[in-house]
């Protein structure tokens, strides 16, 4: 059987920093008040994405790798990860604060969990007035100042705060400190790992009344020390062509602004292409395929894929490839 665009029935994942802007402006179904993540496309054990769509509905991401490797991925991820998804894409809600924490790179990931490390975009979709986010250092920082202000908990005075609106993209790399921060709803695209170096988080308690774990002596060894502002991505929005985002050796990422039916080809196509949208609504048209895509909804299009058509009178997409 051909593939085709594949969409994945969302991973709910409850955070007592979570809140209602996935159901409210994402359209996701569910009735806990404490819904922080949506995992549109995971490969990440334990949480594999099941298809949602067509023929393979109910099939595992795993089970059509495993049959239609180098259709679905691509020759060159199939050369490169094996059968293994490498992205994780996901929707985060923050109605509070995230927890302080940063992520290990490929190599101490690897040693440590036999995983893969984490670099992640991100990309706003709705900020309440006043959002911010952590990213990094207001200055460099040794290990021993790291300390001292961890135990004075003054950790939050070296922090760099960064205001945000809609439409602001960041590339946040392995090492470096950061948190989501209350009010603001994004879309991740990241490398498929879940591993977390939690730092500090508010002196807050879990449902217990448990103070939830930290991993400061992990996280020393895998930080970034260094303030650096390389972490906002410029691009621009041309109407109805790609715009190029992020361009790093784990994922590569531009924005589609759409009035008008567009057509994608795909002429020797290395690797899967996933479509994020962003606002609007479409029909994805592949072949004899018809897939309606709306604002919230992820759709992975199979590298064996030679030509798409995106249907639209106005929609915007972020699209991700290796």
């Amino acid at each position: 059987m051909n593939l085709y665009p594949l969409k994945f029935k969302p991973i709910l994942k409850e955070r007592l920093w979570g809140g209602e802007k996935l159901r409210e402006v994402l359209g996701k179904d569910f009735t806990s008040a404490e819904i922080g993540e949506s995992w549109e496309i995971s490969g990440v054990e334990g949480d594999v994405s099941t298809v949602a769509n067509g023929p393979y509905e109910g099939k595992s991401l795993n089970d059509l790798i495993s049959a239609h490797p180098e259709d679905l991925l691509g020759s060159d991820v199939v050369n490169r990860f094996g059968l293994a998804f490498p992205i994780l894409i996901k929707f985060i809600d923050a109605k509070k604060d995230l927890s302080i924490q940063l992520h290990p790179d490929d190599e101490l990931a690897r040693k440590r969990h036999n995983s893969f490390g984490k670099t992640e975009m991100w990309y706003v979709m709705d900020a309440d007035p006043g959002a911010e986010l952590i990213i990094g250092f207001k200055n460099d920082l040794s290990r021993e100042e790291f300390q001292k202000a961890m135990d004075s908990k003054s950790l939050t005075d070296y922090l760099h705060y960064e205001p945000v609106q809609s439409g602001d993209t960041y590339l946040i790399n392995s090492g470096k400190i950061h948190a989501i921060g209350a009010g603001i709803l994004l879309a991740e695209i990241q490398q498929s790992s879940d591993v977390t170096y939690r730092v500090y988080d508010f002196d807050r308690r879990d449902s217990q009344g448990n103070l939830r774990e930290l991993h400061t002596d992990l996280a020393v060894d895998a930080m970034d020390f260094k303030k650096k502002d390389d972490f906002r991505i410029q691009y621009s929005r041309a109407l109805n062509r790609e715009s190029p985002m992020v361009s790093c050796e784990y994922f590569k990422t531009s924005y589609l602004d759409l009035d008008s039916e567009t057509t994608m080809e795909f002429e020797d196509q290395h690797s899967f292409t996933v479509l994020i949208c962003v606002q609007g609504n479409a029909q994805l048209v592949m072949g004899s395929w018809n897939v309606p895509v709306e604002k919230g909804e992820t759709v992975l299009i199979p590298a064996s894929a030679k030509k798409l058509v995106l249907k639209t009178s106005q929609s915007s997409f972020l699209k991700v490839s290796l």
